[in-house]
């Protein structure tokens, strides 16, 4: 059985299993340029959760086995694709006839990065064997040389002497170095946070830049720690909101997304990739869902939830097909799964709260005597969400 349908049928199996005995599930076992191997490989990280990706680059960095340094080059391409570039992997060995770059990462603002990969710095890099790459990608038309840069990705963190290489170098301006623990923690920052603005930052700081003035870089630090805060604040939250106001505690946010997401992966049959705080994705992005959860208020007396829905979770369901928004109320027992179609024909009665730099709708959800109700303004029909509850008997 391949490795890919190992994942399907049985994924228990492989939660144990290291780089290598997974490579060896796939196709004839071995990476090979164009083969099955690496094809299966390949779609197997597309669809794993990316604490998995953690390991398997610790695996690549830490444990001796054969191709240890190809199997961290689709590591850190599929790590490109969770950070939110558009990745075409490039080739294991390179030939004559074949550009040998082991990546080109597309960015949505269209910047475009070549990308080497390295298990150490131990030895010196040819950097103008990247740079001719890079060239190379331009005659294609891959890429322009006004809106392209390259980027070595290491193993290692002590990059003293590559630093010192690069900067002595003609290609100072084009080329940048990052350890592959430190590409790790930006796809770990870009999936804790939901504003576009944010992830565009994200995005730029792997781009070659002067940096005397260190305003972006602490731009990038401080909008992140405010999205994080506005996980409360732009909940809808009236409760939430008045203690804010009057300077008393706020409650700890609620936080059982993963529990909601793995219902709703069930219910569809197929795996959901995390993309930020709230979006999720199928492997090939056909299928996209966000998911937003509520602690209950009034419980003893007329339970509701309060979500913010935004335009920018908006434009990414309408980016698909087959769109769905996610409500968890109170807990991953109640989970509300709806129709994207359906959802946004009753955003127009919604309330909404509009600020300097945005704007979102409030999601208001009653519960009474079993059944669900979209809560809207004054005068403005409530819809019945019950028929979209996922049933009890998949919790």
């Amino acid at each position: 059985m391949g490795l890919i349908d190992l994942l399907a049928e049985s994924p228990d199996e492989l939660q144990d299993k290291q780089v290598h005995q997974l490579i060896a599930f796939a196709g004839l076992g071995k990476l090979v340029d164009g083969s099955d191997c690496s094809t299966e490989f390949r779609c197997f990280l597309g669809q794993v959760p990316s604490t998995k990706l953690q390991d398997y680059a610790d695996q690549c960095l830490t444990l001796s086995f054969t191709d240890s340094g190809l199997a961290l080059q689709d590591v850190v391409n599929e790590v490109a694709t969770r950070i939110g570039a558009q990745v075409e992997p490039g080739r294991y060995r390179g030939t004559s006839q074949h550009v040998g770059h082991d990546g080109l990462w597309t960015f949505p603002s269209g910047h475009s990065i070549i990308v080497e990969v390295k298990t150490t710095d131990a030895y010196r890099i040819d950097l103008n064997k990247i740079a001719k790459y890079r060239k190379a990608l331009t005659a294609e038309g891959k890429v322009q040389e006004d809106t392209s840069s390259m980027l070595l990705v290491v193993g290692r963190q002590d990059t003293g002497d590559l630093e010192a290489q690069i900067r002595g170098s003609k290609h100072a301006w084009d080329i940048r170095i990052i350890s592959v623990d430190a590409l790790l923690r930006l796809m770990s920052t870009k999936e804790e946070v939901e504003d576009p603005d944010i992830i565009q930052r994200i995005h730029s700081i792997l781009i070659p830049r002067e940096f005397t003035r260190l305003d972006e870089i602490a731009d990038v630090l401080f909008s992140t720690t405010e999205d994080l805060k506005q996980d409360v604040l732009t909940s809808g939250d009236g409760d939430e909101v008045e203690q804010a106001k009057s300077g008393t505690p706020r409650p700890v946010p609620v936080a059982f997304h993963d529990a909601c997401v793995e219902r709703v992966t069930k219910r569809l049959g197929q795996p959901l990739i995390k993309r930020t705080r709230a979006r999720f994705s199928s492997p090939d992005g056909n299928t996209v869902i966000t998911c937003s959860v509520s602690r209950e208020h009034n419980p003893d007396t007329n339970p509701n939830y309060w979500f913010a829905f935004h335009p920018h979770q908006r434009e990414f369901l309408r980016s698909a097909g087959n769109a769905y928004v996610v409500f968890g109320c109170g807990d991953s027992s109640r989970v509300l799964l709806i129709p994207f179609q359906d959802f946004e024909q009753w955003l127009d009665g919604m309330w909404v709260t509009r600020k300097d730099d945005r704007f979102y709708w409030h999601v208001v959800i009653y519960r009474h005597d079993g059944k669900f109700l979209l809560h809207r303004r004054k005068g403005i029909e409530n819809p019945d969400l019950t028929a979209y509850l996922l049933p009890e008997a998949d919790h």
